[in-house]
């Protein structure tokens, strides 16, 4: 397997390297994942504008998403930035765990749009009727619909990104669900 390294700002385009310095601006610094991206001229600037989009879901919403597609492809590098980013939400460690695993016990709403997301993400678009109907009886509406497949298709972009690379994941590794349930 070809092994990918991390690129550095001195081995990226001016345009990424621009890129870099407004990331570590913002963030503190350039996560492995965007700097990956960054292998093309086009892709991080333009994923960095479709996962800036406005949305209809919440931050805690997408990162329920986050975390539920990248449990479903099996990648650990959105794992550990989605448990992260899902505490600096909220979420305790537990909750993220248990979204991971399928199921909001805490939150009704959350719970629907949990079972949706992993549905669509495991069976590639489609989803039950009993589902959809929970999700809309949740109160979501088409809108929403829209917006979460939106954000399935923005994580999908990491996960497969992730999955195929295999660069280090900078930050804390997200505890595996069999351990973690245990």
């Amino acid at each position: 397997m070809n092994t990918f390294n991390v690129p550095t700002r001195e081995e990226v385009s001016v345009n990424n390297q621009a890129i870099f310095d407004n990331l570590k601006s913002q963030v503190g610094f350039v996560p492995n994942l965007y700097a990956t991206m960054a292998y093309s001229e086009n892709a991080l600037g333009e994923y960095l504008q479709f996962q800036g989009a406005k949305t209809s879901l919440s931050n805690k919403e997408k990162e329920i998403v986050n975390l539920v597609v990248s449990e479903v492809n099996g990648c650990k590098y959105c794992l550990s930035a989605h448990t992260a980013i899902g505490k600096m939400n909220g979420f305790t460690e537990e909750q993220t765990l248990e979204l991971r695993s399928g199921s909001a016990s805490w939150d009704a709403k959350h719970d629907a749009l949990v079972k949706l997301t992993k549905e669509v993400t495991a069976n590639k678009g489609n989803v039950s009727s009993e589902t959809l109907d929970a999700f809309f009886a949740a109160s979501y509406d088409k809108g929403s619909l829209v917006d979460v497949i939106k954000q399935v298709g923005d994580k999908i972009i990491m996960n497969y990104l992730h999955n195929l690379t295999n660069i280090p994941i900078d930050f804390p590794e997200a505890k595996e669900l069999s351990l973690a349930n245990a």
